[in-house]
């Protein structure tokens, strides 16, 4: 039961992932951007590797503070339910308060990495990540000793970034390799819905789901 377990949440990052690269708030628009205005798909696929790049930064930022203090084994579930409150909380924050801070728009185009860091930290990338990610070192926690454990799970945070931003860049260029070539811009103006209040909730279930397991 407990591989299944794990399985399940390693299916939760890869899914976490597609989910990012699939909206449009992650970045995926700016690299069809670059692809139209530029040398086309090279360009686009550039513009990925950029935003790929911020987001795997971004979700390396709220994991791996996390990795380093896990061997406070006798704080282990207070960390978990702290971390799951947190995405709870600022699911809801973001139910409430739906405008993006003003400095947002003083990045330049060209700054994708920059751009990508920023919009998954507001967006709360990493948040989503780590109830998954604290469920994913929980069998450590309890069977390993200290020094053994802080790598462990310093490995464990890279490896979850790193799969959840595949999953994410490889769906959002997918996307966008789809809307450059053969759909054409009018079919997000017109297909697309608004991703905001899933986004918010989809916070408060991580977060639940982080209390209950």
């Amino acid at each position: 039961m407990e591989g299944w377990a794990q399985a399940g949440l390693w299916l939760s990052v890869l899914l976490s992932g597609a989910y990012h690269g699939a909206s449009p708030g992650m970045g995926w628009p700016l690299a069809v951007s670059a692809g139209l205005m530029g040398r086309g798909r090279r360009d686009l696929l550039l513009g990925m590797g950029q935003l790929a790049v911020g987001h795997l930064a971004s979700i390396l930022l709220v994991l791996l503070p996390f990795a380093l203090i896990l061997w406070l084994v006798a704080y282990q579930n207070q960390i978990r339910t702290g971390a799951s409150l947190l995405v709870i909380l600022f699911g809801i924050y973001r139910l409430v308060e739906r405008r993006h801070p003003r400095r947002l728009a003083r990045i330049r185009p060209g700054q994708l990495v920059l751009w990508s860091f920023a919009i998954a930290l507001i967006h709360g990338a990493g948040l989503m990540i780590l109830p998954i990610y604290l469920g994913l070192c929980g069998a450590e926690a309890h069977h390993a000793g200290v020094s053994t454990l802080a790598s462990g799970n310093i490995g464990t945070a890279i490896a979850v970034a790193v799969l959840h931003t595949l999953a994410m860049v490889t769906v959002g260029g997918g996307v966008a390799l789809a809307v450059h070539g053969w759909l054409g811009l009018g079919f997000v103006s017109r297909s697309w819905f608004n991703l905001e209040t899933f986004w918010a909730l989809s916070l408060i279930a991580v977060g639940l789901l982080g209390l209950v397991s």
